[in-house]
């Protein structure tokens, strides 16, 4: 099996980029992370990526003049390392229309709200402070506007009453380790589409134990 090679930007833990390392740990797991990017020397997530023996390389953002410098050596670090999909795993950094564009349709991200609603930062008490009574989380193809682009998977998750911020975010947090490595998985297989800005998936199985939709 050629499997698909797949390079993960992090700046912190990077406990989705772990979801996808241990499904990759899975022989018939089409994708395997080729190459760990951070921008932030010491971030947990490299020391993740070393135990797993992956090549992992330190981009300090404040040492290029421009957001466009940086993004171009970290796309000349992807292309080196011969990856096909880009893939955004808690990465603070803000993205240049040049770098989305490269990686049109080859750039994921996975946003801890369902989108399109609740866009931006802190999501979780702003979704309590609305009154809404489903949360979630979502893939999603990048685009140079935050937080937008084709949506390949959601999983829903309820607001309890008792929830805080920090309850509600771990609750979210699980249904991110399942659906981000689901959808890399799909798109390892081809099964992924873009029609116009809407992602449909063909022939695919969401995960048990939540409740996840695609379209297909």
């Amino acid at each position: 099996m050629v499997k698909l090679k797949v390079a993960v930007l992090v700046s912190g833990r990077g406990s989705n980029m772990q979801a996808i390392l241990d499904a990759t740990q899975d022989p018939d797991y089409p994708a395997e992370i080729a190459l760990v990017v951070s921008n932030i020397e010491g971030a947990a997530a490299l020391d993740r990526a070393r135990d797993a023996n992956i090549k992992t390389v330190t981009i300090a953002h404040k040492d290029f003049p421009d957001r466009e410098s940086f993004d171009a050596e970290v796309t000349r670090e992807i292309k080196e390392a011969g990856c096909a999909l880009v893939v955004l795993a808690g990465f603070m950094r803000l993205l240049s229309e040049e770098f989305c564009s490269a990686w049109h349709n080859q750039l994921i991200n996975i946003h801890p709200s369902l989108l399109p609603s609740f866009k931006g930062l802190d999501v979780y008490q702003r979704m309590i402070d609305a009154g809404v009574r489903f949360g979630g989380c979502t893939v999603h193809y990048v685009r140079h506007e935050m937080d937008t682009g084709p949506i390949i998977a959601q999983a829903a998750v309820p607001v309890h009453p008792d929830d805080d911020a920090d309850k509600f975010a771990a609750r979210i947090l699980e249904q991110e380790h399942k659906i981000y490595p689901l959808a890399v998985k799909w798109i390892a297989e081809g099964r992924v589409r873009v029609s116009g800005e809407v992602a449909r998936v063909t022939g695919a199985v969401p995960a048990e134990g939540a409740l996840i939709n695609f379209q297909s």
